[in-house]
């Protein structure tokens, strides 16, 4: 039998079955139809529009700790806020264009307004000195809906450990721990006690469950193992901080008795900024085709590179997942990082150069 001569029915005769056959001629007419327009999704439902920005202004503005204000935000017209869960942080379009990300410190029971603290930075990328500087009751700005990438999970046993303004995501976590009656402790470091914001508000609280451990008192900062010894048995561990305090808690909890025996069994953490690159390699980055080549060296990352020849690059949290620095890659093939972009997106063209790198001596091509 060759490929023209068709097979036997189910009957052995020498023929097309019929119903085989006219179940070929529906699929030849059916599939090639699938990826028209009107069965691509249901025609009843209306096709998914962007979800808008919201619309808020500043409504009051205090003074918490040494350079750190908070700001309290509100819809214009009043009306009620989107909810949010503790851990949640909002990306904020200020009037210069900058976008950036700030943990809500508010309570989630308030939809009338949002919350939060701002640390100048002067050696920052200036979105906290705008913040001090031009953001006072009445001014309006931009925002992206909430989002959680630093989620409170509501285990039975918890500590949270918060360092200076660390602090803004882990005190609605208090808040929530207190309200559902978990056994949980807070201890919040930094240098000085004038630099630590909501020490009023987490000792209301519940003063025996805080611990406010200040540098300048104690000795230094605290080892890791140090702080590991205020969790309940078994609790798992939150913490926001700088990246030194985030590696000591690692490593002491990475060296700690698993749970029941030892004091911690899991830890929870979200980064001022970039996460120290690791299993980096050189690599090189062109601005566009003709553009001039910039090397990366294997311990710092494209974006830092780029802004050095290209300021006005926007970026925000340094860590993959808000998407503000995101590229065109024209050529190369790179090593995706990002927790934000997709398999379809990668595969057309967008990178996020703030944690993406490639293999040693690839040259990634950008459109800039």
């Amino acid at each position: 039998m060759d490929l023209l001569t068709p097979p036997p029915d189910l009957y052995g005769r020498p023929r097309a079955d019929g119903f085989l056959r006219r179940l070929t001629a529906f699929g030849d007419r059916y599939s090639p139809a699938l990826g028209g327009p009107l069965l691509r999704r249901n025609p009843r439902r209306p096709l998914s529009r962007p979800t808008p920005a919201l619309q808020l202004v500043v409504t009051e503005r205090r003074r918490l700790a040494a350079d750190v204000v908070e700001l309290r935000l509100a819809d214009p017209s009043g009306g009620p806020l989107p909810a949010w869960q503790p851990g949640a942080h909002l990306r904020l379009t200020l009037p210069s264009g900058r976008e950036r990300h700030y943990s809500l410190s508010g309570d989630p029971a308030d939809h009338g307004s949002y919350r939060i603290a701002v640390r100048r930075l002067p050696e920052g990328g200036g979105g906290s000195v705008e913040v001090h500087d031009t953001l006072h009751p009445g001014a309006r700005l931009t925002a992206r809906r909430p989002r959680n990438g630093f989620a409170f999970c509501a285990e039975p046993a918890v500590l949270l450990l918060a360092g200076g303004i660390g602090i803004t995501p882990l005190l609605p976590m208090a808040r929530e721990a207190q309200r559902h009656g978990l056994d949980w402790r807070l201890v919040h470091v930094g240098r000085s006690a004038d630099t630590l914001p909501y020490t009023d508000e987490l000792r209301a609280l519940d003063p025996h469950r805080v611990v406010l451990r200040t540098d300048d008192e104690h000795g230094g900062v605290p080892t890791g193992a140090e702080l590991l010894a205020h969790a309940p048995r078994g609790a798992a561990v939150y913490c926001c901080g700088p990246a030194p305090m985030l590696t000591a808690v690692q490593r002491a909890l990475d060296g700690a008795p698993a749970a029941p025996g030892g004091p911690a069994a899991a830890l929870h953490f979200e980064r001022f900024g970039a996460a120290p690159v690791t299993g980096g390699a050189p690599f090189a980055v062109r601005l566009g085709t003709e553009g001039p080549t910039l090397d990366v060296p294997a311990d710092r990352s494209a974006l830092d590179v780029l802004r050095e020849a290209r300021p006005d690059l926007p970026y925000s949290c340094h860590q993959g997942f808000c998407g503000t620095c995101e590229v065109r890659l024209l050529a190369g093939r790179p090593d995706h990082r990002d927790r934000r972009l997709t398999p379809e997106q990668r595969a057309a063209g967008a990178l996020l150069p703030c944690v993406s790198r490639a293999a040693e001596g690839e040259t990634l091509v950008l459109d800039l």
